[in-house]
């Protein structure tokens, strides 16, 4: 996790002066439809244990911002009520491999139904990596009280308000189904997952999924360049270079450090998205810079959303709409084309 946004550190800029860039237009395409800037909002599960709107916040903040936003297969709002609350917004659809390739197959139709456009495939999971600060924070679901837990309440008693008023949290995509019950038993997050998570995914199972989906597919997780090659091949539409926000492996490489490389290797066939490690609108631009589509983000947001509900979410993406155009300002770059490596150093 800490390398991630120390290789972002690590670049720096070469600024371009006197180039008459007036005001930068930091617009782009993804997967053939225009975002104002290069930026995409990643899926994370359990958003409710940040504030208890949740997923729907986020959605509406990112439809509000003419940005994607992913909605987590482990999300604590549905697919359904997601796809209500963010309207006309773009809305892609994260899932797991899991075991229950049946639910798998509800879950995909339930999204296309709800007009997502975009299937994520998380692959960087086919074992749960040892999350030990999971572990040593005791986070299942409902969250466990313990006697840090009433000192951090105690200090911010309007947010432990809304919290305890709410209704519980739950697994609102799988309640109902299989060993999760009602979505909102007390089960370790470890324990249930792996109970789900096949160790035998492979390409066979993105096939499949081709086979039951309409729409582009962005596998999140690769983390080599022979593996974004073999997405190419099997004609994927996008690949988030991503390795699970520092959660899954040690010694896995940061997401930036293989754009260059990536792209390098499979040119324009495909999109290539950085997800891991971006805290500012400069580290879009360094990651562009390098030959990236885009960036994800997910800590960012789901901070944002702890500090300060949905306008906190609307706060920080406008802080990284404003970071971007100043930052492509100060190298001398009017648009997207304009950010090419020469304008960064590794």
């Amino acid at each position: 996790m800490g390398e991630n946004t120390a290789a972002f550190r690590r670049i720096g800029f070469h600024p371009r002066v006197l180039q008459g860039v007036g005001t930068p237009d930091p617009s782009t395409t993804l997967l053939g439809r225009p975002v104002p800037i290069p930026l995409v909002l990643a899926p994370t599960g359990f958003t409710r244990i940040a504030d208890p709107q949740g997923e729907l916040a986020v959605a509406r903040a990112a439809a509000r911002a003419d940005l994607p936003y992913s909605l987590s297969t482990m999300g604590t709002r549905s697919i359904e009520e997601v796809a209500a609350a963010s309207g006309d917004g773009r809305r892609w659809f994260q899932v797991y491999v899991w075991r229950d390739r049946g639910l798998m197959k509800e879950m995909i139709e339930r999204a296309a139904a709800g007009g997502y456009e975009a299937l994520i495939v998380t692959v960087d999971t086919a074992m749960l990596g040892k999350r030990e600060r999971d572990v040593r924070r005791g986070f299942s679901l409902p969250p466990k009280i313990g006697l840090d837990t009433l000192l951090q309440g105690a200090l911010h008693p309007g947010w432990t308000w809304r919290f305890v008023r709410a209704e519980p949290v739950r697994f609102a995509n799988v309640a109902g189904r299989g060993d999760v019950g009602d979505g909102s038993t007390a089960v370790a997050l470890a324990d249930y997952i792996n109970t789900q998570f096949d160790p035998s995914l492979s390409w066979a199972d993105i096939e499949w999924m081709r086979s039951i989906w309409d729409g582009p597919i962005v596998l999140k997780g690769i983390q080599t360049v022979a593996d974004a090659q073999l997405a190419v091949q099997h004609a994927i539409e996008g690949i988030a270079l991503s390795n699970h926000g520092g959660r899954q492996l040690d010694g896995a490489p940061s997401p930036i450090s293989l754009v260059a490389p990536v792209v390098d290797a499979v040119g324009d066939a495909i999109e290539v998205y950085c997800d891991g490690g971006v805290r500012r609108g400069s580290d879009i631009v360094k990651a562009v810079a390098l030959g990236a589509r885009a960036c994800m983000i997910g800590r960012a947001y789901l901070y944002a959303l702890a500090a300060g509900g949905e306008r906190g979410v609307d706060h920080v993406l406008r802080l990284f709409d404003a970071d971007v155009r100043r930052t492509m300002a100060l190298i001398g770059a009017t648009d997207v084309a304009a950010l090419g490596r020469e304008l960064v150093s590794v």
